[in-house]
């Protein structure tokens, strides 16, 4: 067989496997993806403002360094998050590098234009990876793949609720790191879905670092209590002083 007629073969068959009607599993897939949207959708019109207990924990095992971290954690209903610390135990570099910058970017993030990072068909191309079990419990799993190199975006995975369409996991590896000084990012973000909301009850985070090596940031989210928009938060009166992210 002479090289033309190999190059016809091949495209032939590029043409053949292009043509080829959608599986059951990619149309399955496709409705999944749609009612997920519709979830978030319907999710960010009945949520108002919503205020909760946040305790952080951080290390820096290169330098045999802890802290522990108690604040009031707010986001508005236009999607603005604030914190306010309520008390710290441990070592100040580990409050200064690690947690304090994690609430900086947060914060920043809230701020700048949320659809360009958020978990949308804009954002990602979605691969149905099927319904499996996973942690004693059935979910949808699409693996991710970032359509930009931008900051906030990452390869990884997305769980849902077969049942309300919500996100119960999210796990990945940044495809921008947010610093010259960090070499890899990768976290898990995990969900409590109550009343039509997908709440954030748990993040993971490990942080390659080129100048202490790893830094490792667990975060606990819990007494979520919503409130009129413009209340104050609902622990205001423990006096603590207002979060820095110096």
């Amino acid at each position: 067989m002479n090289r033309f007629a190999i190059i016809v073969l091949v495209f032939a068959g590029t043409l053949a496997v292009q043509a080829e009607p959608p599986d059951a599993k990619t149309e399955a897939g496709a409705e999944i993806l749609s009612k997920y949207q519709e979830a978030l959708q319907r999710q960010n019109e009945v949520r108002k403002d919503v205020a909760m207990d946040v305790t952080m924990e951080a290390t820096i095992p290169k330098l045999k360094k802890h802290g522990r971290m108690n604040a009031l954690r707010r986001i508005s209903s236009l999607g603005k998050i604030t914190y306010k610390i309520l008390g710290f135990s441990g070592d100040d570099t580990v409050k200064k590098e690690v947690m304090a910058r994690y609430m900086t970017a947060e914060v920043e993030a809230a701020q700048g234009k949320r659809d360009q990072i958020g978990i949308t068909p804009e954002n990602y191309e979605f691969k149905y990876k099927g319904q499996h079990e996973k942690e004693a419990r059935l979910v949808h799993v699409f693996e991710l793949k970032p359509r930009h190199k931008r900051l906030g975006l990452f390869k990884g995975e997305l769980w849902v609720d077969p049942a309300s369409f919500l996100p119960v996991r999210e796990f990945g590896r940044l495809v921008k790191n947010p610093s010259v000084f960090v070499k890899k990012m990768e976290f898990v973000r995990k969900y409590d879905i109550r009343d039509g909301v997908a709440y954030l009850v748990q993040l993971d985070s490990r942080t390659d670092t080129r100048i202490v090596g790893r830094a490792e940031l667990h975060i606990d989210y819990g007494n979520f209590q919503t409130q009129d928009p413009g209340e104050e938060p609902v622990e205001e009166a423990r006096g603590a002083s207002l979060a820095t992210a110096h």
